[in-house]
């Protein structure tokens, strides 16, 4: 750092006691540097230790990792640190250790426990975002969130510029002064999809169109959690024998076909009523709330057996055949893997990870301080969560944002379907194997090629094997768990704030056992990791290929049969655009970040115990085995998961 680091002055005061103490404390500015303070008076056994920084320049914040001291007797004293140095605020550490509430014994410690979670629940601040949805941080920009969870740098989050990028790099900008200009056939897709083929999209370029990939991706797909066990017909969805026979391969009558558990069912109920896009009056959108009826065929492909493109029943709701012309198929396909679309985004993915997990994140730091040790579990997990979600609202799902531009649910759209999401937003729906279950998808015999269900489990399992070796280290009995008051504030903070005490979600609202606190803990990491993975970083693979995905409709859903062609089709698919900017949007939601972290990975020492960093070590090791069961797996696959 040259010059500046006379000019930079840190103090250290040590409050509490020895002799002949080095002090060695790394700073990030972006260069690391370390620095050696030798302290020459008897101080007696260290508590806490105070950092402060002068404050020379306009942004001169400062980055401390730890503070390692050699204590007289040759032994090393890890204090955690991982704070910014803002103005002229000072920090202080405890030392590595993490304690539960009961393991503080002197007035010091306890007080400076009671101080931190003080000022923090005056830095974290709930705030409703939406009525009716969760709560989120009190932040308008992302440059009023508290420093320690912003991101180091803006330009890794900035959705606009990241678009814009997207679209330059795409080479599609050539297409947006066209914007409400129609394409003029499937051809003139692949204008703008040339640059981004990779071996899924372009396998779903081709094979768009077939029944096999329309079912496929209720499996494996990027939003795999819509096909459900369908144990009765709905009377809203009034499909006869007669009207399937042909696409049944078994000789069974379509009844018999349900009762033997061979067919799904995906029900877009939730779309139904929901505003389509109106910010645009020279362009009319569209949104449907379809039903389609799904068989699982002899050769356990899911297949569309038929498909309704409404809620309610009758004539001017036609129930769209395979066996119909082949246009008309065709579209009603379209329009339901459209709504598909909006269920993902919106429900799936902000939701259900993105929103969830700040909900858990503002809660931590409200109620948890930095030497519990189920902060320093959690923080790696949900620490940047927030500032993405704080982005996201400044600049992409607010009102006029990025999202406005080229969705159907757009202009409040999304606010409504997150709204009624709500009704269904369980914790126990969070639980993966419980969710699996739920639907009726959760046997291998029965639904063999469900790769989302079968890694999902495996990571989860991995995942709570190592949440539960953590929680065991540091509660002994049920009994802990229930006498902890920070975890029972946390969880209650979750529940009764963050959920805003629906009684409809079931989040619950204290832990008594163990095993209780080891579920939570993991849908949490689970839910920021694993989950999101699977419901993001493909969305680049499956809905670049806009025809499989349409991000808007541009004529409402048909009203009958025999009417539909293919210039039909095109003008109901986005335009030039729309589509442009579809394309800007999964290609940048689907890139990893630099200095992107994964499951398994602890770069930051929160924890300095040994036993839970073997606890670690055994976490990445069972991490790596499944990594290698999926890979063998999808070797020689055309579509690998």
């Amino acid at each position: 750092m040259g010059s500046q680091t006379n000019i930079h002055e840190v103090h250290f005061l040590l409050m509490t006691l020895c002799n002949n103490y080095n002090l060695v404390t790394t700073i990030v500015r972006p260069q690391v540097d370390s620095y050696d303070v030798t302290v020459g008076e008897n101080l007696g056994e260290m508590e806490l230790v105070k950092i402060e920084k002068q404050k020379y320049w306009v942004h001169d914040d400062w980055y401390c990792k730890y503070i390692t001291v050699k204590t007289p007797s040759g032994d090393y004293v890890e204090f955690p640190c991982f704070h910014w140095l803002v103005d002229d605020k000072e920090v202080v550490l405890r030392d590595g250790k993490a304690l539960l509430p009961k393991d503080d014994k002197t007035r010091l410690v306890k007080q400076h426990r009671h101080k931190e979670l003080e000022s923090r629940r005056k830095t974290y601040r709930w705030r409703e975002w939406q009525p009716g949805i969760p709560m989120s941080i009190d932040a308008n920009t992302h440059k009023e969130l508290p420093r320690d969870i912003q991101f180091d740098s803006e330009k890794g989050v900035d959705f606009i510029l990241n678009y814009s990028k997207a679209i330059e790099n795409l080479c599609v900008n050539q297409f947006m002064h066209m914007f409400q200009s129609s394409w003029n056939d499937f051809a003139d897709f692949e204008r703008i999809f040339v640059r981004i083929k990779n071996t899924i999209s372009e396998y779903v370029m081709q094979h768009w169109k077939e029944d096999f990939m329309f079912g496929y991706q209720y499996l494996n797909g990027c939003n795999p959690v819509m096909i459900q066990k369908c144990t009765k017909l709905p009377e809203k969805f009034p499909v006869t024998h007669d009207m399937v026979a042909d696409c049944l391969e078994r000789e069974m009558t379509l009844e018999e076909e349900i009762e033997a558990g061979n067919i799904y069912i995906a029900d877009y109920e939730l779309m139904e009523d929901i505003s389509p896009n109106s910010t645009d009056p020279c362009t009319l959108q569209y949104l449907a709330a379809p039903i389609c009826l799904l068989y699982n065929n002899s050769q356990s492909k899911i297949l569309p057996l038929a498909i309704q493109l409404g809620q309610t029943p009758g004539k001017e709701n036609p129930i769209f055949l395979p066996s119909d012309d082949q246009y008309d198929w065709m579209l009603a396909k379209i329009w339901v893997r459209s709504s598909d679309f909006h269920i993902h985004q919106t429900v799936t993915h902000l939701l259900r990870t993105h929103l969830v997990s700040e909900v858990f994140g503002v809660a931590m730091f409200r109620q948890l301080p930095a030497v519990h040790p189920a902060y320093k579990l959690l923080l790696p997990h949900i620490r940047f969560t927030i500032a993405i979600n704080t982005k996201a609202r400044e600049q992409l799902i607010c009102e006029f944002g990025i999202f406005d531009k080229a969705n159907g649910t757009g202009g409040g759209g999304h606010v409504e379907m997150i709204q009624k999401a709500m009704r269904s937003l369980t914790f126990r729906s969070l639980c993966f194997p419980d969710a699996i279950k739920a639907r009726g998808v959760d046997s291998p015999e029965d639904l063999p090629y469900y790769y989302y269900r079968d890694d999902g489990n495996r990571v989860w399992d991995v995942t709570k094997s190592f949440v539960w070796d953590v929680v065991c280290i540091y509660y002994d009995s049920d009994d802990t768990v229930q006498k902890d008051e920070e975890i029972q504030a946390f969880v209650k903070d979750v529940s009764s704030f963050g959920m805003q005490d629906l009684d409809c979600c079931g989040f619950p609202k204290s832990l008594k056992t163990r095993e209780e606190l080891t579920e939570y803990l993991t849908v949490i990491i689970f839910t920021a990791s694993a989950h999101h993975a699977a419901v993001n970083f493909g969305q680049y693979d499956w809905c670049s290929w806009i025809p499989n995905s349409p991000p808007t409709m541009r004529k409402p859903p048909p009203k009958q049969k025999g009417v539909v062609d293919v210039k039909f089709i095109i003008q109901s698919l986005p335009d030039r655009g729309r589509s442009c900017w579809h394309l800007g949007a999964v290609w940048a939601l689907s890139q990893f970040q630099e200095n992107e972290l994964f499951l398994g990975m602890y770069p930051d020492e929160h924890f300095i115990e040994k036993p839970v960093k073997e606890a670690m070590e055994l976490f990445r090791k069972r991490l790596a085995e499944v990594s290698s069961v999926i890979k063998v797996r999808n070797e020689g696959f055309k579509l690998p998961y």
